[in-house]
């Protein structure tokens, strides 16, 4: 069974965005407006963070990608009410849309804050969404999925083709849109990829690894060479 995850080089990451867009474009993630942003209210399943140097005011010293860090120990499974909000058998923490009450304990139990809500029906049908990704209604939870659509288009063609699914054939819209190769996707469990080469490097770490969520996103921090 693959365990799917993640690892970002910090060295790497230029902060350009890149990863965010691609991540918008793909999942029909909507822009809420002015309005709402100015509420808080931003959906954005991939974030970078910035982290700004003491010593220079205003100088930004690290850009920190962030999407949802699909633990293999997630504190939002384990409050919510209604089971909309689950681990799967390959670690992906999924969003049963349909079934979330809105409730929103899952987003104040994530110390990740990678949960968003929606507020109002931000998202409309129009040209240029991908089918493959349901929108969104009014008052429920939406997070990152690890564009785990992308997986299940590879298994069916790999079932139309009568052959195993090839794990190169799957990768998140933001890997594959990230210019500096800064974000690599793939199966964490499998020795010869090159997330579980990186995954042990001795710049790897997670973030608030002492809270035991055991995130599947690992970060690789800034230092001489590539781990």
């Amino acid at each position: 069974m693959a365990r799917w995850g993640m690892v970002i080089d910090l060295d790497r990451c230029t902060g350009c965005q890149a990863c965010v867009m691609a991540c918008k474009a793909e999942n029909n993630v909507p822009p809420v407006g002015a309005k709402e942003a100015a509420r808080g209210r931003i959906i954005s399943w991939m974030q970078v963070l910035t982290e700004e140097d003491d010593e220079h005011s205003g100088e930004v010293k690290r850009f920190l990608p962030r999407p949802c860090l699909h633990c293999d120990d997630p504190p939002c499974t384990k409050v919510c009410p209604v089971y909309a909000t689950y681990r799967n058998p390959e670690g992906i923490v999924a969003q049963i849309y349909a079934r979330c009450i809105g409730c929103r304990f899952c987003m104040a139990a994530c110390p990740y804050n990678a949960k968003y809500f929606n507020w109002h029906r931000y998202q409309k049908d129009a040209p240029g969404q991908n089918p493959d990704v349901s929108l969104r209604p009014k008052g429920v939870v939406e997070k990152c999925t690890f564009c785990h659509h992308r997986l299940q288009r590879a298994r069916e063609r790999a079932l139309g083709e009568r052959r195993e699914v090839d794990p190169a054939e799957y990768v998140t819209a933001c890997a594959e849109a990230c210019p500096a190769r800064a974000i690599v996707f793939g199966d964490l469990s499998d020795p010869g990829s090159e997330v579980f080469r990186l995954a042990r490097s001795p710049r790897a770490f997670r973030l608030l690894e002492e809270l035991g969520t055991k995130p599947k996103v690992i970060y690789l921090s800034e230092g001489e060479g590539r781990g």
